[in-house]
């Protein structure tokens, strides 16, 4: 067994076996690549009561820790997520493979005929913190697109991810693939996070999963190129021509579904012709549910909330406390929002078509929503079976990196014995 006393060497040693597998993967045919996940998916429910109570560890020494509950909440398996991940899994496999697809193809006066063709990125790296199902959505993903992947998962989790990887260990090598393809730290020690961010040698992109603290430090350090994703620090906005009832079911669904994950709203901004003609209705119908609403200016004290700080804005609670502030239509919206947003994910309410698209050209955010819970800011929402994550940067992928987004792609081109004059 390799010693996982000295850090260094053993990031060297799991570096060099993925890139080893990443090549056997690159070309292992979409076949086998699906039976490895849908007998991971098997694996998975076959041990479900075993992971488990693996997960009932890392709970038990996260209340020690004193964890809130909307972290614990993330943390927390499951037979009903469990059954959510297996389907992911299942979700992911049946997804088109995107290695070997054409993006385009033209011919050229000169006689040559171009493709531009998908191809894996190699090996990706993937750093969270306490959320066990980012080990099978991304094992799974970068296992679909062709990649190999190092997975360093939270101390939070430790126990519960690695139950899940070894279902995925299990599927690889049922269908005939290596076992490297998916490979998880088994260190806590933080040197290992710095050992993947300068792994030029080995790690072709690395995925930060998790708060600012940690997304910082990767941007801050990592000499490997980084698939941002940032806090989603998630706005929705209540226009003046919003249906009253709609808005409603929109906001407790965007708020209180599940405050813990990255697309839950954090912000509420409500028209003050809206406000005019309703008045509390949105704050008070988020106290009624438990939300500790920390409201600006006219809307302090109203419908149960509190006077906010300054500090409430542009700020990621992951928990059940929201911002709120009256705004001066769709332009008093997009302001704050350049302001304080995160390029994450932001809505608006409203049925004024117009209105929504000024929403949409003027707001540069990774995913804006119109009439819609900020909530679907998911992979397996938006049809790619699970996301690897959010990105919030502009270059290559964007909004939720799924298994076509972890790819690149080369160009092949074809001649009749043509040469260049």
């Amino acid at each position: 067994m390799k010693d996982i006393t000295d850090t260094a060497a053993l990031m060297q040693d799991i570096g060099a076996r993925a890139r080893i597998a990443a090549r056997a993967l690159a070309s292992a045919p979409a076949e086998q690549k699906a039976t490895a996940l849908t007998g991971a998916a098997q694996v998975l429910r076959d041990r479900a009561a075993k992971i488990l109570k693996s997960n009932a560890e890392d709970i038990a020494l996260a209340r020690e820790k004193e964890l809130s509950p909307a972290m614990l909440d993330r943390l927390a398996l499951d037979d009903t997520r469990l059954e959510a991940i297996a389907r992911s899994l299942e979700s992911v496999a049946a997804q088109p493979d995107p290695v070997g697809a054409v993006i385009a193809e033209w011919d050229m006066p000169s006689g040559i005929h171009i493709r531009r063709v998908r191809t894996p990125l190699g090996v990706v790296g993937v750093i969270y913190e306490s959320r066990p199902n980012v080990t099978a959505d991304a094992g799974a993903l970068c296992l679909k697109s062709g990649n190999a992947v190092i997975l360093r998962g939270g101390s939070e989790s430790f126990h519960s991810s690695r139950a899940l990887h070894a279902c995925l260990a299990e599927g690889l090598d049922r269908a005939g693939l290596p076992q490297d393809a998916v490979q998880l730290v088994p260190t806590q020690d933080r040197a290992a996070v710095s050992a993947m961010l300068t792994a030029v040698e080995h790690i072709d992109v690395i995925v930060p999963r998790g708060g600012k603290g940690l997304v910082g430090l990767v941007q801050r350090e990592a000499r490997v190129p980084v698939f941002a994703h940032l806090e989603g620090i998630c706005h929705t906005y209540v226009d003046g021509a919003a249906d009253p009832a709609m808005a409603l079911e929109i906001v407790l669904n965007a708020k209180t579904r599940r405050t813990g994950i990255c697309g839950a709203m954090e912000c509420l901004l409500i028209d003050e012709a809206f406000h005019a003609q309703h008045g509390p209705i949105l704050i008070e119908a988020l106290v009624q549910a438990g939300v500790e609403v920390r409201a600006e200016g006219a809307l302090a004290g109203l419908g149960g909330s509190i006077a906010a700080q300054e500090d409430d804005f542009g700020r990621e609670f992951l928990d059940m406390i929201c911002a709120a502030r009256l705004v001066q239509g769709v332009e008093g919206a997009i302001d704050h929002i350049r302001r304080y947003g995160s390029n994450h994910t932001d809505g608006i309410v409203t049925q004024d078509a117009d209105t929504a698209e000024t929403f949409f050209k003027e707001l540069d955010s990774a995913i804006l929503m119109h009439n819609a819970s900020t909530q679907f800011a998911d992979g397996g929402e938006f049809g790619m079976g699970a996301e690897i994550g959010i990105a919030t940067g502009k270059m290559h992928a964007r909004g939720p990196v799924g298994a076509e987004q972890l790819t690149s792609f080369q160009y092949l081109v074809s001649g009749k014995g043509s040469t260049r004059g």
